[in-house]
């Protein structure tokens, strides 16, 4: 049997991600692929960095995408279903739109595949697969098998990509995680998580996790078990590692080098009205200074758009960013995705501009309509503040408060400047055809991603 296994991105996403330094690759399908028969040949397309062949013959193609990716998923899927190969279809988008994936596939799988992906083989290998496997129950992570490195195709600055932690228990109203896992955290046993962690060769690894401080007692015991492999790693991180010392040092000792950190706001009624009141924002100074302290370099993320922000909410975050050292960020626009509260309230308010999934990717388009600025006002001050936190004024500012990291945050800063001076934004109105015409500003480029 010959599978393919496709980490679809569309040719939009991957203009967005144009200027992106650092770009880590999605572990969904290395995954994927060692829950499968050792029988099947696997190939891998991750197009973030390869093409797929549409004239080659599979028995089966599966494709996983995020909501920006949608429309460019269900074309492919199209092709390869002209032909007669059956096509399967999961991941965050499936799970939150099912039904309208289930157009598009011949089948679907909503929210975790670790139960259902080798049930669903079995039924194919069978000629008897149904059309839609959901994962009622959030699978444990014990046994979970070492992904197949092979599959990892992407030349980026990490030696390895895994999880050891998979979900979050909070709820925050613009977050879709909360909402594929139930709120429901689940851990891999500590000796198998770090065994995968000492199986990669590179020297830098990444926690592909949601919030790696979810259990911080967890977290302190595997972060004993992974320090005699004297790698680098980083991850996501809640506010509430920043309040742990023992959390801290034992990352610090075990080799980690930055956390990102979901600030979001520096606006408190911003956080408390999206749900993320745990975050205070007059503790963000000393959490950031105490986890310099301890060597560790901070990831800020940052939101703009929520309705209690006004136009200057931009500078306000900026000078914030300056004064705290942080060594680098990354910047959102608020995007409302489907199947999230968030998303559930500005429809029922009105204030949902577009359902073309296209324009969900929280860089180039604002698909709502903000309370407190114009959307314009909103699309320029994220362009604004991506230009100022990576102009060298900014880059001098915020390294020497903080000289963490310095050897590398140095150099990363100074790609940022210049990537995004070759990739300038340029914005524009233009019609374009959603089922009729409606004004689009569109914006060329973009900033730092995430991770």
């Amino acid at each position: 049997m010959r599978l393919l296994l496709i980490t679809a991105s569309s040719k939009e996403i991957k203009v967005v991600r144009k200027s992106r330094v650092i770009g880590f690759q999605q572990c969904t399908m290395p995954y994927l692929a060692a829950l499968t028969p050792s029988n099947w040949e696997i190939e891998h397309v991750d197009e973030e960095a390869e093409e797929i062949d549409l004239s080659r013959v599979y028995d089966l193609v599966a494709i996983t995408f995020h909501t920006p990716s949608a429309k460019h998923a269900y074309y492919i899927a199209s092709r390869f279903r002209e032909k007669g190969i059956t096509v399967a279809m999961g991941g965050p988008h499936v799970t939150l739109m099912p039904e309208e994936a289930q157009q598009y596939a011949d089948v679907i799988f909503v929210g975790e595949a670790e139960y259902t992906w080798p049930q669903f083989i079995r039924d194919f290998e069978k000629k008897e697969h149904r059309s839609r496997y959901e994962c009622t129950i959030p699978p444990e992570l014990s046994g979970i098998p070492m992904s197949r490195k092979d599959l990892f195709h992407r030349k980026d600055h990490s030696g390895g990509i895994m999880f050891a932690t998979r979900g979050c228990p909070n709820k925050c109203e613009f977050c879709a995680i909360s909402v594929m896992y139930k709120n429901k955290l689940r851990k891999r046993p500590v000796e198998e998580a770090a065994r995968e962690y000492g199986s990669f060769k590179g020297k830098v690894v990444i926690f592909w996790d949601d919030n790696i401080s979810s259990d911080l007692e967890y977290s302190k015991e595997l972060f004993r078990a992974i320090t005699p492999y004297k790698k680098w790693w980083s991850s996501q991180a809640s506010i509430k590692a920043g309040r742990d010392d023992e959390f801290l040092e034992l990352a610090a000792k075990s080799g980690c080098k930055q956390l990102f950190l979901g600030l979001e706001s520096i606006s408190q009624n911003s956080l408390n009205n999206a749900n993320k009141s745990f975050n205070k924002v007059e503790d963000y100074y000393k959490i950031i200074e105490k986890i310099h302290s301890y060597g560790i370099a901070v990831q800020a993320g940052i939101v703009f758009g929520f309705d209690e922000d006004k136009k200057g909410i931009f500078k306000e975050t900026l000078d914030f960013l300056e004064v705290a050292g942080v060594q680098n960020a990354t910047f959102n626009i608020l995007t409302p995705y489907p199947g999230t509260d968030l998303f559930r309230r500005l429809e029922a308010e009105g204030r949902i501009l577009t359902y073309d999934w296209d324009r969900y990717n929280a860089r180039t388009d604002v698909v709502f309509t903000p309370k407190n600025m114009s959307r314009e006002e909103l699309i320029e001050g994220f362009r604004w503040a991506n230009k100022r936190f990576y102009s060298l004024r900014s880059i001098g500012k915020r390294i020497s408060r903080s000289k963490t990291g310095l050897y590398w945050t140095l150099p990363l800063n100074l790609m940022y400047h210049y990537s995004l001076k070759l990739n300038k934004y340029k914005s524009n109105y233009e019609e374009k055809s959603h089922g009729g015409k409606e004004g689009r500003l569109y914006i060329e480029g973009n900033g730092a991603d995430h991770r």
